[in-house]
């Protein structure tokens, strides 16, 4: 009953994917970086290779003339909702494909704001449309005991929100049914997982193996 009453309250509010549609629709609108900056966590991480906490990276970056473009293609979200990881595809101002793109997003009250951003080069293969809802997978809310009472999620704490520009990090959501880790080579080659709780184990969901960037010639 609880499970019940909190998926409903939380069916009126935005998704991680109406946070993703936003976010591309404010990056062209007011500015690329300026939009990166407006729904990024105060210590939300990105890749330059290298991890970098974003606020500071994109401090003082000026917004390209015109943005790149993206939409979310998947979409992993934690049994409480609040806890969402979108995968999609990006692509330049003229509509050429970037790359594929993935951003961990969590929510306080109605709001999103963005955690992790990484790209990921695109295969050769034609682009999902945009127009295509994107597929949602949401983690179990059962509890692993058969009859278990559901206990009521948890405000992040600090330590569950922290993240680190280092060579690797992790995270979850507050109920712990939806976790992500990261880790970054010398190199620059990267690695991400996503886990979901199925009710009886946490099972791979997303598995990245993202190659260090060709240098520029």
């Amino acid at each position: 009953m609880i499970t019940a009453l909190f998926l409903a309250a939380a069916a009126h509010l935005p998704t991680a994917v109406d946070a993703e549609r936003a976010f591309a629709a404010d990056a062209r609108r007011t500015g690329q970086w300026s939009a990166f900056r407006k729904y990024a966590l105060p210590d939300a991480v990105m890749f330059t290779p290298q991890a970098v906490f974003a606020q500071d990276f994109l401090k003082d970056r000026k917004d390209p003339p015109r943005s790149i473009a993206w939409w979310p293609t998947q979409s992993f979200v934690a049994c409480d909702g609040r806890t969402a990881v979108n995968l999609g595809v990006a692509v330049d101002a003229g509509g050429k494909p970037l790359s594929l793109f993935t951003t961990v997003w969590q929510r306080d009250g109605r709001n999103w704001r963005w955690a992790y951003d990484g790209g990921a080069p695109i295969a050769d293969t034609p682009l999902p449309s945009r127009s295509k809802a994107p597929v949602v997978r949401r983690a179990s809310c059962r509890a692993k005991a058969p009859g278990a009472p559901v206990i009521p999620p948890l405000p992040l704490t600090d330590k569950q929100a922290r993240k680190t520009p280092e060579d690797s990090g992790r995270g979850e959501s507050a109920d712990k049914t939806l976790g992500w880790d990261w880790r970054v080579e010398k190199d620059g080659i990267r690695f991400f997982r996503v886990f979901l709780w199925n009710g009886a184990r946490y099972a791979q969901a997303v598995y990245q193996h993202i190659p260090a960037p060709t240098p520029a010639k």
